[in-house]
C-alpha cells in the first residue's frame, strides 16, 4: 500500500480488501449453496448483522427494522449497547440475535445485561473487548459508564453466568487474544478493529489466516469492518472466516429505505457472494479456501 497513510485505519483496511485478487475456476463448477451453522443454528447466508449500537433517535425503530430485515433473509442478527425497551423490540423482530456487552468496570451491570439477554432468548451473548480504552490510553468512557480491560479469569465468569448460552468475544486482532479466548472456554471470536477505534491497526483479514491457524476449528471465526460487498464478504471466508459482519453502509440503506432496502442490499450482497463461489469452483462456504487468492 505505498504511498497510502496508515493512519487511518479503516483507509488502510479498505485498501487492504481491495488489493486482494480472485482467480476462476470453472471445470466442475455448479451453483453454490450459501447455508451455514453458526452457534449451532443453520441459516441461509454467512452475511451477518454487525453489533451496532445507537441507531434510534426518537422515535425511529431503525434497530428493530434493521434486524427483522436480517430475521426474514435468514441472517444471524447482532446487536450492540441499547436501551431495555429498544433491546425488547429488536428481540421480537429477531429472536436469532446475539447481543454484544460493554466491557464495564461494574461488573453488576455486565451480570444484568446476560441476564437480560438470556430472559429474550439471546442465540449468544458476548462483549466487545476492544471498548476498554479511549483514544488517551486511559479508561474508555461510554454514556458515562467507564470501561475496562477484561482478563481471563473475568471472561471464564461470564461465560459461567451464561450459562449454556454461547458467549463471544469481539475486537480480537492478533493470536495472543484469540488463544486467551479459546482457553478461557470462548465459543466464537470476531476479528475486528471497531470500525478504526485506533490507528494503525492490522486489516481483520490481513491478521485473520494466522488466528485460524492457530485455533483450527476450536472456536468459531467471524470477521467484520468493510464488509460492504459480497465480494469482501467472499474474501473475508476464503481467509479463515466461518462468517461476516456487515458494514456500516447498511445503516444508511435502513434509514433511507426501511426493511426492504435492507433486504435488497442483503439479496445483492449474497449473489455477488454466489457468482465468485460459483466462478472458483466452491460449492458450499466450507469449500472456500485462500488459494483462489491473489494479491497485487
Amino acid at each position: 500500500m505505498e504511498g497510502v497513510s496508515l493512519r487511518d485505519s479503516n483507509l488502510t483496511n479498505r485498501n487492504y480488501l481491495d488489493q486482494i485478487l480472485v482467480e476462476q475456476r470453472l471445470v466442475d463448477a455448479a451453483v453454490p449453496d450459501l447455508h451455514v451453522t453458526l452457534l449451532g443454528k443453520t441459516f441461509s447466508t454467512p452475511v451477518m448483522s454487525a453489533a451496532f449500537s445507537h441507531l434510534d433517535h426518537g422515535d425511529t425503530h431503525y434497530a428493530a427494522h434493521l434486524s427483522h430485515a436480517f430475521q426474514q433473509c435468514g441472517a444471524l442478527n447482532w446487536w450492540g449497547m441499547s436501551t431495555d425497551a429498544e433491546m425488547q423490540e429488536i428481540y421480537q423482530a429477531a429472536p436469532d440475535t446475539v447481543e454484544i456487552i460493554k466491557p464495564y468496570c461494574e461488573e453488576e451491570r455486565i451480570h444484568t445485561r446476560i441476564d437480560f439477554a438470556l430472559a429474550h432468548g439471546a442465540l449468544a451473548v458476548g462483549m466487545d473487548i476492544d471498548h476498554a480504552f479511549n483514544r488517551d490510553g486511559f479508561h474508555d468512557r461510554v454514556h458515562e459508564l467507564e470501561m475496562e480491560p477484561k482478563s481471563m479469569e473475568q471472561l471464564r465468569k461470564y461465560i459461567g453466568w451464561a450459562g449454556k448460552t454461547p458467549f463471544v468475544v469481539k475486537g480480537v486482532l492478533s493470536v495472543t487474544d484469540a488463544l486467551k479466548c479459546r482457553d478461557a472456554g470462548v465459543k466464537a471470536i470476531v476479528v475486528s478493529h471497531h470500525h478504526g477505534i485506533y490507528p494503525f491497526a492490522v486489516p481483520p483479514l490481513m491478521v485473520l489466516p494466522a488466528i485460524r491457524e492457530a485455533i483450527g476449528n476450536s472456536m468459531e471465526i467471524y470477521a467484520d469492518c468493510g464488509i460492504e460487498s459480497g465480494a469482501d464478504a467472499f474474501k473475508a471466508l476464503c481467509l479463515g472466516a466461518d462468517a461476516v459482519g456487515i458494514s456500516r453502509h447498511i445503516l444508511e440503506i435502513v434509514r433511507a429505505s426501511g426493511e426492504e432496502g435492507v433486504a435488497m442490499e442483503l439479496q445483492k450482497m449474497n449473489g455477488e457472494l454466489r457468482a465468485l463461489m460459483a466462478r472458483t469452483g466452491m460449492r458450499t462456504v466450507k469449500d472456500t479456501g485462500a488459494d483462489v487468492l491473489w494479491n497485487l
